[in-house]
């Protein structure tokens, strides 16, 4: 297998991010006049159709029902939960005027549903008969993030943010929904290659109003820790906030129980990251906007050119026909290097190559595009071929994500090799914890890094002791540098 180099990809993943979602043409960043807003344009919006749509797949075959909520949020509803506007008032986007009037009443752009959603709840349900009851959607939320935006990331508008918002009778129903949506999220990341792992967030780091928050992280090429999803249980917190009770089987009144979880733009990001490297994209087949580009070699005569091209169109209708998305790049004003180029910056899976040769014998050279390897390939073997390419594809990228995932992962019993590690900061640092916050602070201050939380499910770190402290240690708890 060929390697490909990943030099700027790792070495000065920054820079080599901000060029590949220009030169594919994913997302324009930077350009739009309000910070930290940025422009699908049409192929990264192909992309990111393509990973809705798993998304929408995965929840509605598990009972959720897609519902669509408004923008504005009225200061009322949001401050009715007093955590959790304490969470978000430094972040929210306020409109205080309609034309030229002031508002009555500020309306808030969505920072995140809660509230809104439980409001309607209370309308809409009134017994544990109707219940469970899982509602999702995909909106824009907006955000005034402060600290230095990044495309995808870190953003002011995210505009592919997934939130799924439940209700039950008891917290056993809820707990078990906790659990169903990290399913979800694990089907979602395996599906799409992303690596991962599972904590539990600190006290002190969960979502605002929530009983407690549990995060999916991946690492990417520079070393630093993403947080790509994460789950809820909310208790009763907002329930009890709009005096939303609901009959129970006993006839008894009480309040509902309510999760939520969401992903966002960054499950696009995350898959750029992960899979790509100094040439470009590299995606995954499935969700691939083209998964097979078919590069015409036009050299010699007139009638041979012809020849060519006719049989690179004859080549796309067969495979588009076997349910595969194929381009023809017929475009005459580039050499084949530059073509080949292109598509390799746009990750296009695989590449067939169609000359002279090809048409004379019928047999087809075929590249893929993670590892650049080159395959002769009989014309009438092609569809076949590729379809178990793809496999191959999509099996490998996958492989190496976790590789390099589980080699960023350092699990150490002292300050002196957590000193060592920070010397890196590259990836994931786990440590024996007493559960005294202050123990966490410490490393935090002295490492220059964040707490992610408690390994997920819960990891029990018998014998040993919390290298701050010396008391037991309860569990083991995770560190990184992070966006």
């Amino acid at each position: 297998m060929t390697a490909i180099t990943r030099d700027r990809w790792r070495s000065n993943f920054s820079e080599w991010f901000d060029w590949v979602i220009e030169e594919a043409e994913v997302y324009d960043y930077g350009r739009y006049p309000v910070k930290g807003m940025g422009v699908w344009m049409p192929y990264g919006f192909q992309i990111r159709r393509r990973v809705l749509e798993l998304i929408r797949e995965l929840h509605d075959r598990r009972g959720h029902e897609e519902v669509l909520f408004p923008l504005l949020i009225p200061e009322t509803l949001l401050r009715k939960e007093s955590e959790h506007i304490r969470g978000f008032e430094d972040e929210v986007y306020w409109v205080t005027h309609g034309g030229l009037e002031p508002l009555d009443v500020k309306l808030a752009l969505r920072p995140t549903s809660e509230t809104n959603i439980t409001y309607y709840e209370s309308l809409w349900i009134k017994s544990y008969k109707q219940l469970p009851k899982k509602y999702y959607q995909i909106v824009s939320v907006f955000r005034y993030e402060t600290k230095a935006t990044r495309a995808m990331i870190r953003l002011r508008e995210v505009t592919t943010f997934k939130e799924a918002h439940t209700i039950h009778d008891s917290f056993e129903d809820s707990e078990r929904q906790v659990l169903e949506a990290i399913e979800i999220y694990r089907e979602l990341f395996d599906n799409l290659g992303i690596p991962y792992v599972i904590s539990r967030r600190p006290e002190w780091d969960k979502f605002a109003g929530a009983l407690y928050t549990i995060a999916f992280d991946t690492v990417m090429p520079d070393g630093r820790v993403l947080q790509i999803g994460t789950a809820h249980n909310l208790g009763q917190n907002f329930t009890r906030a709009f005096d939303f009770k609901i009959q129970l089987q006993d006839g008894s009144l009480d309040y509902p129980w309510q999760t939520s979880y969401g992903v966002s733009d960054r499950v696009i990001a995350t898959i750029i990251a992960v899979h790509g490297d100094d040439r470009g994209l590299v995606l995954p087949p499935h969700i691939a906007p083209i998964q097979v580009v078919v590069i015409p070699i036009p050299v010699g005569s007139e009638e041979e050119k012809r020849l060519v091209l006719e049989e690179a169109r004859s080549i796309s209708r067969v495979l588009e026909e076997r349910g595969f998305r194929v381009r023809v790049d017929e475009r005459e004003e580039l050499r084949p290097g530059a073509k080949y180029y292109y598509w390799e910056a746009r990750g296009v899976p695989v590449r067939v190559d169609v000359g002279l040769e090809e048409v004379k014998t019928g047999v087809l050279t075929v590249v893929r595009r993670d590892t650049l390897d080159r395959y002769k390939v009989a014309g009438e073997e092609l569809p076949s071929f590729i379809a178990k390419l793809f496999n191959d594809i999509t099996v490998n990228i996958k492989r190496r994500a976790w590789d390099y995932l589980l080699s960023s992962i350092r699990r150490v019993t002292s300050m002196d090799e957590a000193r060592e590690w920070a010397g890196e900061k590259r990836g994931i640092l786990e440590m024996p914890w007493c559960s005294r916050e202050e123990c966490a602070r410490r490393v935090e201050e002295e490492l220059e890094v964040k707490t992610l939380g408690v390994v997920w499910p819960f990891e029990e770190a018998r014998g040993l002791a919390c290298p701050i402290c010396g008391r037991p240690a309860v569990t083991w708890v995770r560190y990184a540098k992070t966006y």
